[in-house]
């Protein structure tokens, strides 16, 4: 078994995901034999360390002992059961376990299996609930500019990256697009907490001019993720969980890539100190290892759906395998090592690692940008620095970096002309660096003419 026989083989039967299927005709896909920690081992022989955390899923490394135990383990006894009329017990130890661990208030768990699908939960809860309080007229959503939520029609609505969105435009709802905080807009000298509040009376006006038919404020805390790693700082999210208090809104946070400890907390909306109406969380809660997704909420919006069956409030939501037994002993699992490890406070090394490693592309003068929180950190790759006139999309400079780093061992997938690391936390200081070196000579072939 080699490369090219698999390559022939997936080429034949596979439609990939966010791929032009075309590019495969130069750019060889990578089939993978096996995972051991940060790395990543083909069929012939090559390795590539996954600076990305294969989507942003994989907190411990691949093949990790202690989570491939917990699955082991539960595997002996039950795979899946239905969660309609039946239940089992890693369901409702994880169910305790995140209440515990989210903001307070937050103290009922619905399941379904991937993030798109915690987003579709959260809006569809969310207007369920008015409906069942009386108020009709709330069937709207507020969201932010350069905002990504998921790809199912609902998700994809309430996002606002064009490239995934407007060829569907026809199929969406209609939602209320403010613009965002974006911290990479801001004005010379301008603080990024300094712009992030300036920018909140966008969102005050939206809300006063439109909380009566509006049911919730959708928002990534602090990074736009797919949005090019955007970022912005905690003042918004205290201001807006203000201003949907004031305007009777709910308040959605989408901590599906931010949660878990990437942005330094264990999830972004505690360096704000406040609770979200609604939180969806996904990516991380395995560790990677298995599709699971949780929508946590509050109790008061729990008993706005509990009455007799007569009254046809419930909510009729779920998916086949909602809770599944083995993805929730994954969870447990990567609990677990939060739990008895000291993960926030290594990562806060790690961060400073990243920090140091790619301060000198501060003065590359083709990068407008190297902005961080945590453990994510964004290169962004510019045409011309001082007015930050980006590279035209059609140059696919970003794959400049990619097809280097590839050839140097390193997994980096570039938003276009943005070049990023969201590593494992399992990663080393040394492997930053080779990480980060990697980039550098890519952004230096990429940006050569």
């Amino acid at each position: 078994m080699n490369n090219k026989s698999l390559i022939d083989r997936d080429l034949s039967v596979l439609w990939h995901p966010c791929t032009q299927m075309k590019d495969h005709e130069w750019l060889p896909m990578i089939p993978i034999k096996r995972g051991e920690g940060v790395w990543l081992y083909d069929f012939d022989g090559s390795r590539y360390l996954d600076a990305i955390s294969s989507w942003w899923v994989n907190l411990f490394g691949h093949a990790n002992p202690r989570i491939n135990a917990g699955i082991k383990q539960q595997l002996e006894s039950l795979e899946h059961v239905i969660v309609a009329g039946f239940t089992h017990e890693p369901i409702i130890e994880l169910s305790e376990r995140l209440v515990a661990l989210t903001p307070p208030g937050l103290d009922r768990c619905f399941y379904a299996d991937n993030g798109s699908s915690a987003i579709e939960v959260a809006l569809k809860m969310s207007f369920h609930y008015w409906q069942n309080q009386g108020q009709k007229k709330k069937h709207k959503f507020i969201a932010l500019s350069n905002s990504y939520h998921g790809e199912t029609l609902g998700a994809l609505a309430v996002g606002d990256v064009a490239l995934y969105k407007q060829t569907y435009a026809p199929l969406l709802m209609d939602v209320i697009t403010v613009p965002g905080p974006d911290c990479y807009f801001r004005e010379p000298g301008e603080t990024c907490a300094q712009y992030s509040e300036r920018m909140f009376s966008h969102m005050e006006q939206a809300l006063q001019q439109h909380a009566d038919d509006v049911c919730a404020v959708i928002v990534e805390p602090l990074v736009q993720c797919a949005g090019s790693m955007r970022m912005y700082d905690p003042v918004y999210l205290k201001m807006l969980r203000n201003a949907c208090d004031r305007f009777n809104v709910h308040f959605i946070a989408d901590e599906i890539a931010v949660g878990f400890g990437r942005t330094g907390s264990l999830f972004a909306c505690e360096q704000a100190g406040v609770t979200p109406d609604f939180m969806c969380l996904s990516k991380g809660l395995t560790g990677g290892y298995l599709p699971l997704s949780v929508t946590l909420t509050t109790e008061s919006i729990y008993q706005a759906f509990y009455d007799d069956y007569e009254q046809l409030t419930a909510f009729l939501h779920s998916h086949s395998y909602t809770g599944n037994a083995l993805a929730c002993s994954a969870a447990l699992a990567t609990l677990n090592i939060f739990a008895e490890e000291d993960v926030l406070t290594s990562n806060r090394v790690l961060a400073k690692a990243m920090q140091i490693s790619a301060a000198p592309l501060q003065d590359h003068p083709h990068v407008a940008e190297v902005r961080q929180k945590g453990m994510i950190l964004a290169i962004e790759m510019v045409k011309e620095k001082a007015s930050k006139t980006p590279y035209d999309w059609r140059e696919r400079r970003g794959l400049t970096v990619y097809r280097h780093a590839l050839e140097n061992e390193v997994l980096l997938r570039p938003l276009g002309n943005v070049i990023y690391l969201m590593p494992p936390y399992v990663v080393t200081e040394e492997q930053i660096q080779q990480c980060l070196s990697v980039a550098t000579q890519g952004i230096e072939l990429a940006t050569q003419s």
